[in-house]
C-alpha cells in the first residue's frame, strides 16, 4: 500500500537536480533581465546588440522589455529573428515585415528572408516576396532567375548572360545558370574567353582558372603557365615558340604582351610582331590596344603611335579611353573626336568625354557643334560643367542659392521616424549604420524636405550626411550645406601660417573625410585631413609634438596642425602647384612629380591622364571643391582654369 507513494518520492527525488537547474536558469535569466533593465534605454539597445553580436539569445530578449519606446527596437527584434532564420516560418516573417513596412529594417529582412528561402527552393514563395524587394545584389538576382526558371519561365536563361561577363567572382546562386548557358549553347567558346580575358586583365588568376573548365581540356592551359605569365610575361614571351598551338596558349600570349607592355612596351610590340601572323585580325588588333593602352598609362611617349596603328571602331572603351588621354598629351584633336564618338552611347554621354569631345571640336574649329556640347556641361555641378562653364565665358562670380530651409522645416523634418532612427544610431556611436537609415528615408524626398534634412545633419555636426544629402536635390540648392566649413577659427590659423589657400585646403578635406573628425580609412589613415600613422607620426616629431599617439590624429586642432605642415611640405616639393600637390597628397609626391610631361601641360590635362582611376577623379574633385569654398568665402576674380594653371615640365633625367 505505500508503494505509490514511495514511487512518487523517488521520482521526486530524481527530480531534484532538474529542479535546482531550472531554478538556477531561472534566477540566471531573473538576474540578467534586472541588470539589463537597470540602464538606459541606449544601454539596454548596446546591450542587445552585444549579445547579437554573441549569438546570446537570453541576454538578447532580456533587454526587449527596457525598449518598449526605443528608435531602434525594429533592429533588436530583426536580430533576434536572424538569430533563428534556419528554424523560421513564413508567418513570424511576414508579421516583421508588416510591422516594419517601409523601413530599411524591412528590406533587410526581406533579403535575407529570400537568401533563407532560396536555399530551401521554395521557389514559389520566393517569387510572392521578392516582388516588394527594393536593392539587389547579385546573388539574389540569381536566385531570382533560378526561382523563374522553375516556375517555368525558361527565358529567363538568356537573361543570365550578362551576369556571366566579369572578371570577379560571382556567388554560388549563378553558378546553375551558367552551367544552364553552356548546356544550351547561350554561351559558348568566344563567351569563355572573353570572360577569361576580363579574370586575367582584373588581376583574378583564381576565377581565370575556374573559368576554363568549360574549355575543352585540349585549350586549357595549365595553372602553372597562368602563375608564370603573371610573375614573369617577359620571360614567358621569350620562351613562346610558334605557332600557338590553341586558343589557350593565344589567350596567354596576348595576356603576357600586356603585362610586359606596362614596363617593357617596346619588348612588347616587337614580340608581337613576331606572333601577329599567327593572330587572327581581331586578336592582333586587341594586342595592339593592350600594349598601347599599357603604355599611356605609364605616359610613355610612342603611345598614341602605336594606338594609332588600329582604327577606333576596333577598339573597347577602355582602350579607347587611354587612347584619348594619349591624344591629349600629344595634342591631337582631331583624333580625339572620332575615339570618343567610337565609344560605347553610355560612355559618350558621360560629362568627362563629352567635355572633350567639345574642346576637340572647338580646338579644331567647329563652333557651333562645341557650343552645343558646353551649354549643356554648363548647367552641371560638377568639375567639367564648371570648365564647360568658363570656356562660355560663364565665370562663376557667386554660388547659387535657390532655397534655404527655415526652423520650422527642419523640425518638420526631424520629426520624421526614419530620421530618428538614424539619429540614434548616431547617438550610439554607429555612424555606418546612421548613415544607411538615413539614406534609406531620404531616397524619395523632394528638394525642399532633402534641404530640411540637410541642415539637420549640419545642426548635428554630422556634415557628411549633410552633404550627401543636399547634393541630390535637383532644382532647389543650398551650396552652403554642399559646402561645409566647420573649425574655420582653427583653419585660419594654420592656413596662414602655412601660407595655403583656405579654399584649396577645404576643398581637400571635403574629399578626404566629409568632415568626419573620427574618419578612419582601410589603409589605416585617420581625422579630417586622413594622415597616414607614418606620415603623422613624422609631422609630429617635426613639429615637436611630445607624447604623440595615434588617437590624436582624431583632434581636429592636432589633424589640422599636422595635416597643413605636411601639405606645406607637399606644395614646397611640387611648385607650389594646386594640381600636382593635390595628387601628391593622395598618391605620393613622387608620383605627382613622375606623371608630368616633358614639356608644359595644361593642368586639366594633367589631371585627366592621372594613372590612378582614384588620383584621378580626387584632384579633379578637390578643384572643383576649391573654387565653390573660394565663391563661399567672397574671393572673386578666379577661375577653375586660373587654378588648374600649367604643370611645368619634369626635370630631364641625367643619368
Amino acid at each position: 500500500m505505500t508503494t505509490k507513494p514511495s514511487l512518487r518520492r523517488d521520482h521526486w527525488q530524481s527530480m531534484r537536480p532538474f529542479r535546482f537547474l531550472a531554478s538556477l536558469f531561472l534566477a540566471s535569466v531573473l538576474l540578467i533581465s534586472s541588470v539589463a533593465h537597470t540602464g538606459t534605454p541606449d544601454q539596454a539597445f548596446q546591450a542587445a546588440r552585444r549579445a547579437y553580436k554573441n549569438g546570446e539569445v537570453a541576454k538578447l530578449e532580456a533587454n526587449l522589455p527596457a525598449l518598449s519606446d526605443h528608435e531602434l527596437l525594429p533592429y533588436v527584434e530583426y536580430w533576434r529573428l536572424r538569430m533563428d532564420i534556419e528554424r523560421a516560418d513564413a508567418k513570424q516573417i511576414q508579421a516583421f515585415l508588416s510591422k516594419t513596412d517601409g523601413m530599411l529594417v524591412a528590406e533587410r529582412m526581406r533579403a535575407r528572408w529570400l537568401r533563407e528561402i532560396a536555399r530551401r527552393e521554395q521557389w514559389t514563395d520566393f517569387l510572392a516576396i521578392s516582388g516588394r524587394l527594393s536593392t539587389w545584389d547579385t546573388e539574389l538576382t540569381c536566385y531570382s532567375l533560378q526561382a523563374r526558371i522553375a516556375s517555368g519561365e525558361t527565358s529567363a536563361v538568356k537573361e543570365a548572360r550578362d551576369l556571366w561577363f566579369t572578371g570577379n567572382a560571382q556567388p554560388g546562386s549563378c553558378l546553375p545558370l551558367f552551367e544552364s548557358l553552356f548546356e544550351q549553347d547561350l554561351l559558348g567558346v568566344d563567351d569563355l574567353w572573353a570572360r577569361f580575358r576580363l579574370a586575367m586583365n582584373s588581376g583574378n588568376r583564381r576565377v581565370a582558372k575556374a573559368i576554363l573548365k568549360y574549355a575543352p581540356e585540349a585549350e586549357r592551359p595549365s595553372s602553372r603557365d597562368i602563375n608564370r605569365v603573371a610573375r614573369r610575361p617577359q620571360n614567358y614571351l621569350k620562351q613562346l615558340s610558334m605557332p600557338l598551338k590553341n586558343r589557350g596558349q593565344a589567350e596567354l600570349a596576348l595576356y603576357a604582351l600586356y603585362k610586359a607592355g606596362r614596363s617593357w612596351p617596346h619588348l612588347a610590340t616587337r614580340k608581337l610582331e613576331e606572333i601577329e601572323d599567327h593572330l587572327s585580325e581581331e586578336n592582333r588588333s586587341y594586342a595592339v590596344g593592350q600594349i598601347a593602352m599599357a603604355a599611356a598609362w605609364q605616359h610613355h611617349p610612342d603611345a598614341h603611335d602605336w594606338f594609332k596603328k588600329v582604327h577606333p571602331r576596333d577598339l573597347d572603351d577602355k582602350q579607347l579611353e587611354w587612347r584619348v588621354r594619349a591624344a591629349l598629351r600629344n595634342g591631337d584633336w582631331h583624333d580625339i573626336i572620332g575615339c570618343v564618338e567610337a565609344m560605347s552611347p553610355e560612355k559618350q554621354t558621360t560629362s568627362r568625354w563629352r567635355y572633350w569631345k567639345a574642346r576637340a571640336l572647338q580646338t579644331t574649329g567647329q563652333q557651333f557643334e562645341a557650343s552645343a556640347l558646353l551649354a549643356s556641361l554648363s548647367n552641371e555641378f560638377n568639375f567639367y560643367g564648371q570648365l564647360a562653364a568658363e570656356k562660355l565665358g560663364n565665370t562663376m562670380s557667386f554660388v547659387p542659392q535657390t532655397y534655404r530651409p527655415n526652423a520650422r522645416d527642419v523640425a518638420i523634418i526631424a520629426t520624421d521616424p526614419g530620421l530618428q532612427r538614424a539619429m540614434a544610431f548616431y547617438r550610439n556611436s554607429m555612424r555606418y549604420e546612421g548613415a544607411l537609415e538615413w539614406a534609406w528615408t531620404v531616397k524619395d524626398y523632394d528638394d525642399r524636405q532633402l534641404l530640411a534634412a540637410a541642415a539637420l545633419a549640419s545642426r548635428n555636426e554630422w556634415y557628411e550626411r549633410a552633404i550627401h544629402t543636399a547634393e541630390r536635390t535637383k532644382i532647389l540648392h543650398d551650396f552652403s550645406l554642399r559646402f561645409p566649413a566647420p573649425y574655420r577659427d582653427v583653419m585660419r590659423l594654420y592656413t596662414e601660417e602655412m601660407e595655403l589657400d583656405e579654399a584649396w585646403v577645404y576643398g581637400l578635406i571635403r574629399q578626404e573625410s566629409r568632415f568626419v573628425t573620427s574618419a578612419r580609412s582601410t589603409a589605416g589613415a585617420g581625422g579630417l585631413m586622413q594622415l597616414m600613422p607614418s606620415t603623422a607620426k613624422w609631422m609630429a616629431k617635426r613639429l615637436g609634438l611630445k607624447g604623440h599617439h595615434s588617437k590624436l590624429v582624431n583632434s581636429v586642432d592636432t589633424n589640422i596642425s599636422m595635416g597643413t605642415s605636411y601639405l606645406r611640405q607637399v606644395m614646397d616639393t611640387l611648385d607650389n602647384h594646386l594640381v600636382l600637390a593635390s595628387a601628391g597628397y593622395n598618391a605620393g609626391p613622387r608620383r605627382a612629380a613622375r606623371w608630368r610631361d616633358v614639356k608644359p601641360l595644361a593642368g586639366d590635362i594633367y589631371a585627366e591622364t592621372i594613372p590612378f582611376p582614384e588620383t584621378r577623379s580626387y584632384v579633379k574633385k578637390v578643384m572643383s571643391n576649391t573654387m565653390y569654398y573660394a565663391r563661399l568665402f567672397g574671393q572673386t576674380g578666379l577661375s577653375l582654369r586660373d587654378l588648374l594653371g600649367t604643370v611645368s615640365p619634369r626635370p630631364v633625367d641625367t643619368n
